[in-house]
């Protein structure tokens, strides 16, 4: 059916009715602490959201005999029994559109400190145009908002005309196999969308991300003697300045990479976690610590790896103590390469236009050094991924939020993107919808 201007303004009409429930059902979700391995409850929820909703219902645990051969696998090491994708599914009485992934995921990083949040960390606490919490930008909104798009259409009565997967991932955070899961699982589209943090902006090229554990052991001796032993923890150090001057390198390669040129810092290296020793009068006999590096799209994950051991290999050739005890590199998480979307798609042209109707502005794109699951869509899905998405403050930090003003124009403007990219067909009611 065609979408002219007035149906346009009764979808945003309907996204400004059904926002108050919307926001009740975020701040519910915001309350499953849905860490790495306890994502499930979250997904329960879900689950069964979505199933009430009459979706065509999908849950399964990623298992990766069916990944680990696959180009996109991260390494892991942790038992994914509660590791839960759920995908529900809406298919239409005629398929008319075209067909569409709104991609989420549920996982969310560690709150940190407790006394460092001004609210419990997983509140939900609303706050005139803020909501807060763990997720509650990264991306609970984004994942509501998506459901919340087809709930609006629902309310003028008014479903896709082409098959809609809402899914639900984990491990977004940590490896990307969540949605690697999904599409090993036969679940493909025309496009696809990812309503990430992104501050109403779409994303145009995106890193990739390796993460290793660098293992250094030395040899432990009392501190009266203690030049007579290797400190691991000292040893460490050297070490990751060696990685520092990596990454100095990679940065000057900037000019190399299209869409990266102008960025001040595209790649960024964190030792993110630290640990060695077991006696303060005992000179350390071990270090280990985490590393979580960018990568240029384009660059494969194994030429980087390559990369970093030479690097370290390196140092420790040069370090007295090293250079007989070399360290060790383990591949714990990410091991995902970068994407760029190329300009003119006409997934893109349709966000474009909706974005513009909902926001009375044009949609801007920019390039992000983060992670995104998007990779798994375009590097090996061949499906175009719009990763576009609210405005939130202090992802990854401390109370961390996003805003409700901006999360209703968002669920507008996917809500106008599905009528536009799926078409829309009136709900059958001897169907319920579905």
């Amino acid at each position: 059916m065609a979408i002219d201007s007035a149906l346009e303004a009764d979808i945003l009409s309907a996204v400004d009715t059904c926002f108050e429930k919307q926001v009740s059902l975020t701040e519910e979700l915001v309350r499953f602490a849905s860490l790495r391995g306890r994502e499930h409850t979250a997904q329960d929820f879900l689950f069964q959201q979505m199933r009430e909703r009459g979706y065509a219902m999908d849950r399964w645990a990623i298992d990766i005999s069916e990944i680990a051969d696959h180009p996109g696998f991260s390494p892991v090491t942790i038992d994914y029994a509660n590791a839960l994708n759920v995908v529900g599914t809406h298919r239409p009485r005629d398929e008319l559109g075209a067909s569409l992934i709104l991609n989420g995921h549920i996982d969310v990083v560690p709150e940190g400190p407790h006394d460092m949040w001004t609210d419990a960390p997983f509140s939900g606490k609303r706050d005139r145009d803020w909501l807060y919490g763990r997720g509650a930008g990264d991306m609970k909104a984004g994942l509501v908002a998506n459901i919340a798009a087809l709930d609006a259409l629902r309310h003028l009565g008014y479903q896709p005309a082409a098959t809609v997967h809402l899914q639900s991932v984990v491990e977004e955070e940590c490896t990307g196999n969540g949605a690697l899961s999904c599409l090993a699982r036969g679940y493909r589209a025309d496009a696809a969308l990812i309503p990430e943090p992104e501050d109403n902006r779409l994303v145009r090229a995106n890193t990739g991300v390796l993460w290793f554990r660098v293992k250094v052991r030395g040899a432990p001796v009392h501190v009266r003697e203690a030049g007579q032993g290797a400190n691991a923890i000292e040893a460490a150090y050297r070490l990751i300045q060696a990685l520092r001057e990596m990454e100095t390198d990679w940065n000057t390669r900037q000019g190399e990479h299209r869409y990266f040129e102008t960025l001040d810092h595209p790649i960024n290296l964190n030792i993110g976690k630290i640990e060695g020793g077991d006696w303060a009068s005992s000179v350390p006999a071990w270090c280990n610590f985490d590393v979580r590096v960018s990568i240029y799209p384009g660059t494969r994950a194994a030429d980087a790896a390559t990369e970093i051991e030479a690097c370290v290999a390196s140092a420790a050739r040069a370090d007295a103590f090293l250079a007989d005890n070399p360290p060790e590199i383990e591949y714990n998480g990410f091991f995902a390469e970068g994407y760029v979307l190329e300009e003119g798609s006409d997934a893109e042209t349709a966000l474009a236009s909706a974005h513009a109707k909902s926001f009375g502005a044009d949609l801007e794109t920019f390039t992000t050094p983060g992670y995104l699951d998007a990779r798994v869509f375009m590097l090996y899905g061949d499906t175009p991924c719009l990763v576009y998405g609210p405005y939130s403050e202090n992802i990854h930090g401390f109370d961390e939020r996003v805003s409700l003003t901006s999360v209703k124009r968002i669920t507008g403007t996917i809500a106008l993107f599905v009528a536009h990219w799926c078409g829309l067909e009136r709900i059958d009611s001897a169907s319920g919808g579905r």
